[in-house]
């Protein structure tokens, strides 16, 4: 079967997704406290996809990268939180802004709904604890409307102590800003590690990412979420041939057989977003094959003849293989190949 008459494909598992968002729900008591991070195509999944699919199971507040991003699902969600930009005007009440320094809030047009994310420990961005009142009468004198104050931990994914250091700075600085007489504002501070670390949630929304989309890993002695992965990845055969033992396959002839075989060329490569690997320690596909050879850029070679392959049905695994994280095979999957809902 082929999918609007394309060869390469991603599937996109309702079930896997929606068992996700429930264990997310378990832990957050309310669906209405999740708010699903979709930036960057959420995570590669199909941001227009993953936007209906959460519309539908309950969720009313997305995360995402940009206003082009935020434009794009406005219709399905009741607020939406904008990571990584700025608007040039007033924008839409729904529409909430991070800022991360002082400059960034100097630059918000009046009016505008922030949310003050605050460094807590990451030390990556984020208003400083001892700007926190300034930060505030900025707020003020500028007209701004204060939605939240937030944060974001640097290891809730990792053994050790940094991540209770950091949500106690988070607390104090919370604490703080209501002496100061503000109110009015929701606080968060949970990825989707941080939400699973804690015993009991008691924030007003929990900004959900890589658990929705089932690539969480977690530590052994962590208490690990049943998590689903939702996405995976086919390609499709170009075409076959036989080789032997003295044929190098593809650049640099640093592809080989021990035996005579058939080999086949399929539809996915660097282009596509696939890492390129190491020919010298080949990628190893979910049913154990290896891949022969350099991968080129829009192709790769495999024994056997099958029409389709799947290349991982588990992100996270593909990442162990390339020793990187999930985030960065899913990410990087060109939004060109077709991501199909099953």
């Amino acid at each position: 079967m082929r999918y609007n008459n394309a060869m390469s494909h991603i599937e996109i598992s309702q079930s896997n997704f929606l068992h996700n968002l429930n264990q997310i729900v378990l832990k957050t008591q309310s669906v209405e406290k999740v708010a699903l991070v979709l930036k960057d195509n959420a995570y590669g999944h199909g941001l227009d996809i993953i936007a209906r699919l959460a519309h539908t199971a309950g969720v009313k507040e997305a995360v995402v990268r940009n206003l082009a991003e935020a434009r794009r699902i406005s219709h399905l969600f009741d607020r939406i939180l904008v990571l990584n930009d700025r608007p040039s005007t007033t924008p839409s009440e729904r529409f909430s802004f991070a800022v991360n320094d002082l400059a960034a809030l100097r630059s918000m047009p009046k009016g505008t709904p922030v949310e003050l994310k605050i460094d807590t420990g990451m030390h990556r961005h984020g208003i400083r604890p001892e700007h926190i009142e300034e930060a505030l009468e900025t707020i003020a004198a500028r007209s701004l409307k204060l939605i939240g104050v937030m944060s974001h931990y640097r290891g809730a994914d990792e053994m050790g102590s940094d991540f209770f250091w950091q949500r106690k700075n988070f607390d104090r600085c919370c604490e703080n800003i209501e002496k100061l007489g503000i109110s009015g504002w929701r606080r968060h501070s949970c990825n989707s590690a941080a939400l699973f670390r804690l015993e009991r949630f008691d924030e007003d929304i929990a900004r959900v990412g890589i658990a929705a989309y089932g690539c969480l890993r977690l530590p052994q002695p962590f208490d690990r979420p049943d998590l689903k992965p939702v996405m995976r990845l086919f390609a499709d055969r170009l075409s076959s041939r036989r080789v032997t033992p003295s044929m190098g396959i593809g650049y640099g002839g640093e592809g080989r057989v021990s035996t005579a075989t058939t080999v086949s060329t399929y539809d996915i490569g660097y282009g596509d977003g696939w890492l390129r690997g190491d020919a010298r320690n080949p990628y190893r596909l979910p049913d154990g094959r290896a891949m022969i050879g350099r991968v080129s850029m829009d192709m790769f070679s495999l024994e056997g003849d099958d029409e389709r392959v799947s290349l991982f049905d588990d992100a996270a695994e593909a990442a162990r293989q390339f020793g990187t994280i999930a985030y960065d095979i899913l990410v990087k999957l060109s939004p060109e190949i077709p991501r199909v809902l099953v």
